[in-house]
């Protein structure tokens, strides 16, 4: 069995969750099959890499993509099975599937249909990767939901499918990395004066992560803490602007307001996530939502919405709080947020005992090693 891991992140170049998730898949998985990594960019160790083709510079980007897969194709061909992540990477994998008679399982990370949000980054675009994914995941032979919420959305979106190829792996967790850490310079370095309660929130600035949300909420959040914003790589001008204008209102009305607008290492998130008070995920929509599991591998508390997968995450009442999102109603959301973060604020004893459970948790229930052998034995029944 040789498998054709294909992927438009792969480190070093990751950006967001999915690329998280191959970053600890593939090691996962090479210690029990052959797998071979087809990425997207830069040439890299350990990985077939594919740039956007020369003619296709200028293009909307969702032809770059497409012309990206096609050369992707044409380096599968000893492939004796397609895993394709993303609707990126999605028709490369169908393609194989076709052209060269292997099975093709996708990796549901997230469903064009849930974020009609992206039409605003992508224009016409977002037609082109929706029509890219209907076809993609109606033609696998496995689809592979990140929770049993995502496979809810998944055949709710694609009704075609049928029910039993679609099967829940969790995402892991690198517990041995996400761990409490005492350090303290990537703090002092961003400005978070270690002595106070921190309010944290690490994430794209992207309609699906909600930060307009928190920041609305923060008027309300106690001023003792500081609301720390790891917050960057807008999706388009006018989100920046937004993000921008509402950052510099909440800055003018309270004290402590922290915004990292760069992208920070991963030691540098995991000091953040440490020293934290709380951790905010405010998103409204997330299959799964790593980062609440790498908020709870550090000991951190967690008040998040309770959309996706996140409740299959976040023990509510025991490794955090969920607050209940309603599209229709974003202004209870936002009191939600704010009134769950201030009790765990007031509660220090509390705030530890969410962070301890939420480490055993982590810890238990959500390994790497894991969700590679449940993705092994759905390729050997294929």
């Amino acid at each position: 069995m040789r498998i054709g891991l294909l992927t438009r992140e792969y480190p070093p170049e990751v950006y967001g969750g999915a690329g998280v998730h191959v970053a600890h898949l593939v090691p996962a998985l090479r210690a029990l099959v052959e797998v071979d990594v087809h990425c997207f960019g830069a040439p890299r160790e350990g990985a077939h890499t594919y740039p956007t083709p020369g003619g296709l510079a200028a293009a909307n980007p969702a032809l770059q993509t497409l012309g990206t897969d096609l050369t992707m194709v044409a380096g599968l061909g000893e492939a004796t099975l397609a895993h394709s992540h993303t609707w990126y990477a999605n028709m490369a994998g169908h393609l194989a599937k076709t052209l060269y008679d292997i099975p093709h399982v996708v990796t549901a990370h997230s469903l064009e249909p849930r974020r009609p949000w992206k039409a605003e980054q992508l224009g016409g675009g977002y037609r082109l990767s929706s029509w890219v994914e209907k076809t993609a995941y109606e033609a696998a032979d496995a689809v592979i939901a990140v929770s049993e919420g995502m496979r809810t959305d998944v055949l709710d979106c694609y009704p075609a499918l049928d029910p039993a190829r679609v099967h829940v792996v969790h995402n892991g967790i690198d517990t041995d990395f996400y761990r409490p850490d005492p350090g303290r310079e990537a703090l002092l370095a961003n400005g978070v004066d270690p002595d106070r309660p921190s309010v944290v929130f690490v994430g794209r600035i992207t309609r699906q992560k909600g930060v307009g949300h928190l920041i609305a909420a923060a008027h309300a959040i106690s001023p003792e803490a500081q609301i720390v914003l790891c917050a960057g790589a807008p999706d388009t001008p006018e989100i920046a602007e937004e993000t921008e204008k509402a950052v510099t209102e909440l800055a003018a009305a309270r004290p402590g307001v922290i915004w990292v607008r760069k992208m920070l290492g991963t030691a540098e998130v995991r000091q953040l996530l440490s020293a934290a008070t709380v951790f905010v995920c405010p998103s409204v929509y997330e299959p799964l939502g790593i980062v609440n599991l790498e908020a709870m591998a550090c000991g951190t508390a967690v008040v998040a919405s309770d959309v996706g997968g996140i409740p299959e995450v976040v023990e509510d009442g025991v490794t955090g709080t969920l607050v209940h999102y309603d599209a229709a109603d974003t202004a209870a959301f936002q009191a939600g947020l704010a009134q769950a973060v201030d009790a765990v604020l007031a509660d220090p004893a509390r705030a530890a005992a969410m962070g301890a459970a939420g480490r055993e948790r982590a810890v238990r229930e959500f390994a790497w090693q894991a969700a590679a052998e449940k993705t092994v034995e759905i390729y050997r029944a294929l």
